[in-house]
C-alpha cells in the first residue's frame, strides 16, 4: 500500500476549518445594538439598566483600558429557525484565545439576571431548543475592556498595568453580534474529527490504530457534500463511528477529569476585575452544568465564592443548587489559593479556618484536599497543617515547571518536617487548564511516572488563571475520550473519589520527604518589596492584637472581644496572600491597592491594641511582651530615652525599676563594645569585624554587610524569575559618602552610614548594639531608583557550616551548603521567614530579618585552610514585567546580625525583632493568659474561641526539632483543657493539674489547646 498520509491529513485540516466550521452556525442575523460607557469604576445592573444607550454598529472600536460599556441587543428569532437549536453568538473583538486576560462580558435578561459570559472560546448563550421563531430576544452586557497585558509575550513593559497610567484609547473594535442556528450535526461532525485527528497525530507511526483513523477520515471525507455541508454531515459522521466506538485497551491509563477555572485572585488585573471574573465564570459554570449531567466542577477559595454570594446572589443561588447536585465540588479548604512559602505559619492555619468554615457553614460540606496547582513550591509545614485542618490529600501542578530537575512522583507520600505525610498527587498533564487534546492525553501517558505500580491520574479541565472554565466542547472531547482505542480512558468524577481510588491502588506510594522547592520563580521571595512587609507586618500586628485583646477580655470588666473586627482583618491579610499578590508577580495597579490595605489594616489594629491595653486602665507606663519568650532588652520610652527592662513572655512589666542595668556600651571611633561583642566599621561603611567577647572568636573572614548590587535579567519572567547568571555580574558598594557616629549612651551606640549609587539611589543604614545583648542591627532606609537590578547583603562567616537551617512555617528546614548535586545547585535562592542560621559544632551564627524572605548560602575554603560561609539576604529588586515601576520609591526594614547563636536564640530574637516591646500606660499588672516552662515549647496564638464562647485557644509547636516537655500555666482559674483541630474542634481531653496542662511535643508538633475557664 503506497503511504498517502500526508495528503490525507492535509486534505482533512483544508475540510475541517475551511468547509466544516464556518458551517456550525452557517444561519445568522444580526441583533440591533445599542452602548453606554459606564464612567469610572463598574455600575450595578440597576444603574446601567436605566442609563441612555446610543445605537452602535459592529466593526466600531470600543473599550478604554480597564472600562465597563454596557451593550443592549435586541433581536427577534426568524420564524424559518422553528425547530431549531438557536442561540446568540457575541463576538467583542477577542484577541486570540486566552480567555482570561481581555474583553469578556456578562449577558443579563432585562430584568437582571445573569445567563452566562461570553469569552474566546465560549461566545455563545442559549435562547432556544427549538426555537419556535418570532420570539423577541433582548440582552444586556457587561462588558469589560480588560487590556492584554501579555500581548507581545511579556517582551517589554507597559502602561497598561494601571488605570492611572493606561490612557483612554479603545482597545477592542466589536466584530459580531448574532441570532443564530447551531447546526448540531455539523458541530457534532467538527468534534468527531477534533479528537480523531489530534489522537491519530499523536500515535506512533507504525502503530496500525493511525492508520486505521487516517484512512477513515479520508473516506469520510468523500461523503462530504462541500455544497452542502449541513444536508451531507450525518453520513460523514455515521462513517466515522466504527473508529470511534473501538474501545481503550485494558490497560489504558485512566484519566480522572475533574472541571475547574483557575481563577487567580489578582494578576493581570486588579481585585475588583476577578469579583466580575468569578461572577462571569460561575455562570458559565451553572449553566454547562443544566447540559451534561455527567459534568463535576470543582472549585476552591472560599474568598471568591463570597465576591459572588454579595455582588451576584442570583448566581450564587444556582451555585447551591449545583452542589446540591452533586456536580459542584467545594475544594481546597482555604480563603484563597495562598503562596506555598511566603505566609506566615498562623496566617496559613487561618487560610484553612476561614476556608474550611466557609464551606461547612455554607455548603454543610468539609472538603478533604488541599488544591493548589498554581503556587511556587510548597513548605515542609503543610502536611503537618493540612492533616490538623482535616485534609485528607494534597493536589499542586506546579513542580512539572522546574528549570532543571524532573521531579520524580506523579502520585506519592508528603511527608512534613515533623514526620505527618499526606497522600499526594500532580497531575502528569501538566496543567491546570486541560483541554482533552490529543497533545494533553498523549503527554500524560508518557509522563506517567507510576506506570507498572499505579493506573490513575487526574486532569482538571477548563480555561484559566483569568477565569473561563470548562466549555461544552471540552465535555464533548470527554465523551469522546471516555473509551476510545489508542487514548487514555477519560472518566468524569470528583477528586475526592479519584484521591480514594488512586490510594486504594497504591497505598505503598513512595514518600518524598521536606519542601516542594519549585526550581524556578524564585524571585517572587523578593519582588514587591513592600507588599511583603505589610504581610509581615500585619501578621504580627495581628497577633498582637489577639493577645492584649485577650488579656483585656480576662482582665478588664466590660470589654468586649473584637470577634468581627479581627475576623475582617484576618480575611483582607489572607485575600492578599494569594500567589501573585505576595510573590509580587502582578501588575502595579494590584500592589498599590495592597499597599494601601495594609496600611490600613495597620492602622485599625493599632487602634484595636490600643483599646485593649487602655481597657486594662491607666497607671503607670509599663512594656508589653508579644512575644512568647521572655525579654530582657532595651527600649525607648514616650519621649525616646533609653531603658532597660525586663519582661515576661506574652505579659508586662514597669518602664523604670527592677531590671538591673547590664555592662555599658562604648562607642570609640568606629568600634561599638558592649562587653559581648565589638564591631568595628571600616572606612567605606562595612564591618570590617566583629569580635565575639564572650567565645574569643572572630565571627568575620570578610567585609560584612556588603551590600551588593547585581544586574538582573533573567530569561523570562521578569517579577517572578532570578536566573543564576545574575551573580556573574555584580558592583559592590563600598563608597560611604558618611559613616558618623549618631548615639552615643550606656544603653545603646549607634553608627550611620550613607551611600549613593546608580541612578540617584540611597541607602542609609543605622547600625546599632545595644546593652546586654550580642544582636547588631541594621535599621536601613533605602531610596531606590534602580532598574534591573538585585540588591544582596552579605555576611562572611568564618564557619564551616554544612547545611543552614531557616525558618519556616513552624519550625525550620535544614539546607545542603554544598552543590554535590543537580538538586542542590538549583537551590541557588531560597526563601526563609525571621532568621537563618549556620553552624559548625559549638558555634553558630543567625541572621534574622524584619520583611524579606530571600536568601542565599554558599560556602568557600580560603587558602588558609578555613572555610567561609556566607549568608546573603535578598532586599529588593527593580523588574519592569508586569509592572514597570516594581520596588521604586521607599523602603525600610531592619535585618540583623546574631554571633554565637543557637537555634533556640535565633528563634527567640526573629520573635524580638518582629515584634518590638509596646510602652503604654496600664494600672495594675495583669497576669500573662499563658506562659510555659519548656525551652523549645513556643506559643504562637493566644485568642479567644471563634464561637464566642470565652474558651481561651492557644497554639503551640516545638521550635527547635527535638522532642520537648513542658507545663502550660494559665492567668486565669482553669476548668478543663481540650487537645484541639486549628478550627478548635475537639481531638481529645487535655489532663490539667490545677490550673496548668502538662504538655509532650515531637518535633516540630503543632498543638492547639481549647481552655474552659472556671
Amino acid at each position: 500500500m503506497h503511504d498517502e498520509r500526508r495528503r490525507i491529513e492535509e486534505r482533512v485540516e483544508r475540510l475541517h476549518h475551511q468547509r466544516i466550521k464556518p458551517a456550525i452556525h452557517a444561519a445568522t442575523v444580526p441583533f440591533e445594538v445599542a452602548a453606554w460607557q459606564a464612567p469610572g469604576e463598574p455600575v450595578p445592573f440597576e444603574e446601567a439598566a436605566a442609563a441612555p444607550y446610543e445605537p452602535f454598529a459592529m466593526d466600531t472600536p470600543w473599550g478604554p483600558p480597564w472600562g465597563t460599556t454596557w451593550f443592549r441587543l435586541h433581536g427577534r428569532v426568524p420564524a424559518e429557525f422553528a425547530g431549531r437549536r438557536v442561540e446568540a453568538v457575541i463576538d467583542l473583538g477577542f484577541v486570540g484565545d486566552w480567555p482570561g486576560n481581555q474583553a469578556e462580558a456578562l449577558v443579563h435578561l432585562t430584568d437582571g439576571t445573569p445567563l452566562k459570559a461570553v469569552n474566546p472560546l465560549n461566545q455563545y448563550v442559549p435562547i432556544a431548543h427549538p426555537a419556535a421563531g418570532g420570539e423577541a430576544v433582548d440582552y444586556l452586557l457587561e462588558a469589560a475592556s480588560n487590556p492584554d497585558i501579555l500581548a507581545g509575550d511579556f517582551a517589554a513593559p507597559t502602561p497598561l498595568g494601571d488605570i492611572l497610567t493606561a490612557g483612554d484609547k479603545p482597545l477592542y473594535t466589536f466584530r459580531r453580534a448574532d441570532i443564530a442556528v447551531l447546526d448540531e450535526d455539523v458541530w457534532h461532525l467538527d468534534l468527531d474529527l477534533q479528537v480523531l485527528r489530534e489522537l491519530m497525530l499523536e500515535l506512533g507511526e507504525h502503530d496500525p490504530r493511525r492508520h486505521e483513523i487516517t484512512h477513515a477520515l479520508d473516506h469520510a471525507m468523500d461523503l462530504l457534500d462541500l455544497d452542502d455541508v449541513s444536508g451531507s454531515a450525518p453520513a460523514v459522521r455515521e462513517a466515522l463511528k466504527p473508529v470511534l466506538s473501538k474501545p481503550a485497551h485494558a490497560s489504558a491509563l485512566r484519566i480522572s477529569g475533574v472541571g475547574h477555572a483557575h481563577i487567580d485572585s489578582a494578576w493581570l488585573w486588579p481585585i475588583r476585575e476577578t469579583k466580575r471574573k468569578t461572577s462571569r465564570t460561575f455562570s458559565n459554570v451553572t449553566a454547562l452544568a443544566d447540559e451534561y449531567e455527567e459534568f463535576v466542577f470543582a472549585c476552591s477559595q472560599a474568598q471568591q465564592y463570597e465576591w459572588v454570594r454579595d455582588n451576584h446572589p442570583r448566581v450564587w443561588a444556582r451555585i447551591q443548587e449545583s452542589v446540591k447536585k452533586g456536580q459542584w465540588a467545594p475544594v481546597g479548604g482555604m480563603w484563597v489559593e495562598a503562596d506555598g512559602n511566603l505566609p506566615g505559619g498562623e496566617a496559613v492555619a487561618r487560610q484553612f479556618v476561614h476556608g474550611k468554615r466557609f464551606f461547612i457553614e455554607h455548603f454543610g460540606i468539609e472538603t478533604k484536599g488541599v488544591w493548589l496547582p498554581d503556587s511556587f513550591g510548597y513548605n515542609a509545614a503543610y502536611p503537618q497543617l493540612a492533616k490538623l485542618a482535616g485534609n485528607e490529600w494534597f493536589l499542586t501542578q506546579k513542580i512539572s515547571w522546574n528549570q532543571t530537575n524532573k521531579f520524580p512522583h506523579h502520585t506519592f507520600w508528603w511527608e512534613g518536617i515533623d514526620g505527618t505525610r499526606i497522600f499526594t498527587h500532580f497531575p502528569p498533564v501538566d496543567t491546570y487548564n486541560a483541554c482533552f487534546s490529543g497533545e494533553e492525553m498523549s503527554r500524560a501517558v508518557r509522563n506517567y511516572a507510576e506506570k507498572g505500580a499505579a493506573t490513575r491520574s487526574l486532569a482538571p479541565f477548563g480555561w484559566g488563571d483569568g477565569g473561563g472554565g470548562p466549555t461544552r466542547e471540552i465535555m464533548e472531547r470527554a465523551r469522546r475520550l471516555r473509551d476510545l482505542e489508542g487514548s487514555p480512558r477519560v472518566e468524569i468524577e470528583h477528586p475526592d473519589a479519584f484521591f480514594a481510588k488512586a490510594r486504594a491502588e497504591y497505598e505503598d506510594a513512595p514518600v518524598w520527604v521536606g519542601e516542594l522547592y519549585l526550581e524556578l520563580h524564585r524571585a517572587t521571595y523578593t519582588s514587591q518589596a513592600r507588599t511583603k512587609q505589610g504581610n509581615r507586618r500585619s501578621e504580627h500586628k495581628l497577633r498582637e492584637a489577639e493577645l492584649w485583646a485577650t488579656t483585656a477580655a480576662l482582665h478588664a470588666p466590660g470589654y468586649r472581644y473584637p470577634h468581627d473586627r479581627l475576623d475582617r482583618l484576618w480575611k483582607t491579610v489572607l485575600l492578599h496572600q494569594f500567589h501573585d499578590i505576595l510573590p509580587g508577580s502582578s501588575i502595579a495597579w494590584v500592589h498599590r491597592e495592597a499597599e494601601a490595605e495594609y496600611a490600613r489594616v495597620a492602622e485599625e489594629l493599632e487602634a484595636l491594641t490600643t483599646e485593649a491595653i487602655t481597657a486594662l486602665g491607666t497607671g503607670t507606663a509599663r512594656v508589653f511582651n508579644t512575644s512568647p519568650y521572655p525579654r530582657a532588652e532595651v527600649v525607648r520610652d514616650g519621649a525616646g530615652a533609653p531603658a532597660y527592662v525586663e519582661v515576661p513572655a506574652s505579659g508586662s512589666a514597669p518602664l523604670t525599676g527592677g531590671a538591673k542595668a547590664p555592662r555599658p556600651v562604648t562607642v570609640d571611633g568606629r568600634v561599638i563594645d558592649n562587653g559581648l561583642v565589638r564591631v568595628r566599621i571600616a572606612d567605606d561603611g562595612t564591618l570590617s569585624s566583629v569580635y565575639d567577647l564572650r567565645a574569643n572568636r572572630e565571627v568575620l573572614a570578610d567585609k560584612g554587610n556588603l551590600l551588593r548590587l547585581h544586574t538582573d535579567l533573567p530569561n523570562y519572567w521578569d517579577a517572578w524569575d532570578v536566573d543564576k547568571h545574575y551573580k556573574n555580574r555584580y558592583t559592590d558598594l563600598l563608597d560611604a559618602s558618611e559613616v558618623e557616629v549618631v548615639e552615643q549612651d550606656p544603653l545603646l551606640g549607634a553608627i550611620r552610614v550613607s551611600r549613593s549609587f546608580g541612578n540617584g539611589s540611597k541607602i542609609t543604614q543605622t547600625i546599632t548594639l545595644r546593652a546586654g545583648s550580642p544582636r547588631i542591627d541594621f535599621e536601613t532606609d533605602i531610596d531606590w531608583h534602580e532598574a534591573e537590578k538585585f540588591l544582596k547583603a552579605g555576611f562572611p562567616v568564618d564557619i564551616r557550616a554544612p547545611h543552614s537551617s531557616a525558618e519556616i512555617q513552624f519550625g525550620h528546614v535544614q539546607r545542603p551548603t554544598h552543590t554535590n548535586t543537580s538538586w542542590e545547585a538549583a537551590r541557588f535562592e531560597v526563601s526563609g521567614h525571621r532568621w537563618l542560621h549556620i553552624a559548625e559544632p559549638g558555634y553558630g551564627v543567625a541572621v534574622i530579618n524584619d520583611s524579606t524572605y530571600g536568601h542565599d548560602v554558599s560556602r568557600t575554603v580560603r587558602e588558609d585552610g578555613g572555610t567561609t560561609t556566607t549568608v546573603r539576604l535578598s532586599l529588593v529588586r527593580a523588574p519592569r514585567i508586569p509592572d514597570p515601576g516594581a520596588d521604586q520609591g521607599r523602603h525600610r526594614l531592619t535585618y540583623s546580625l546574631l554571633p554565637g547563636a543557637s537555634i533556640a536564640d535565633a528563634v527567640a530574637e526573629g520573635y524580638a525583632l518582629n515584634l518590638p516591646l509596646r510602652v503604654a500606660e496600664a494600672a495594675g499588672e495583669p497576669q500573662p493568659v499563658v506562659s510555659v516552662d519548656g525551652e523549645s515549647v513556643t506559643v504562637e496564638a493566644v485568642k479567644l474561641a471563634d464561637d464566642s464562647s470565652g474558651d481561651v485557644v492557644v497554639r503551640l509547636y516545638e521550635s527547635r526539632g527535638g522532642r520537648a516537655q513542658g507545663v502550660l500555666r494559665t492567668g486565669f482559674p482553669l476548668a478543663a483543657a481540650q487537645v484541639t483541630d486549628l478550627l478548635e474542634r475537639p481531638l481529645g481531653d487535655a489532663a490539667t493539674d490545677g490550673d496548668t496542662v502538662p504538655v509532650e511535643l515531637r518535633p516540630f508538633q503543632i498543638l492547639t489547646l481549647r481552655l474552659r475557664r472556671s
